[in-house]
């Protein structure tokens, strides 16, 4: 992760804590990957995946968006990536680029 740095900003549950993680460009653009529904016609249909709900918007409405998230799901697991490049270091297979 040469030039990057991941944080656990908040732990949710082990049993069933949803995962998200917010990419911080660290330009005042961020993003943020929210789980992506399940694909049943997967062989590996029970793996993690990924999907980009929020592309290179302001920081403050990622911030603002996990804030209601959380208020849902007490549960969740937030994750913080800060790096230049982009990276969320999510296999490509593992995220999908919906956006908004």
């Amino acid at each position: 992760m040469k030039g990057a740095v991941a944080v656990l900003r908040r732990r949710g549950s082990a049993e069933a804590g949803a995962v998200y993680i917010k990419l911080d460009w660290l330009d005042g653009r961020s993003s943020l990957f929210a789980p992506a529904p399940p694909d049943y016609d997967r062989e590996d249909a029970s793996e993690r995946r990924f999907e980009c709900v929020m592309q290179e918007t302001d920081a403050a409405s990622v911030e603002a968006r996990m804030t209601r998230e959380i208020s849902f799901d007490p549960d969740l697991w937030f994750v913080e990536v800060e790096d230049r490049e982009g990276r969320v270091f999510l296999d490509d297979e593992n995220a999908s680029p919906s956006g908004d």
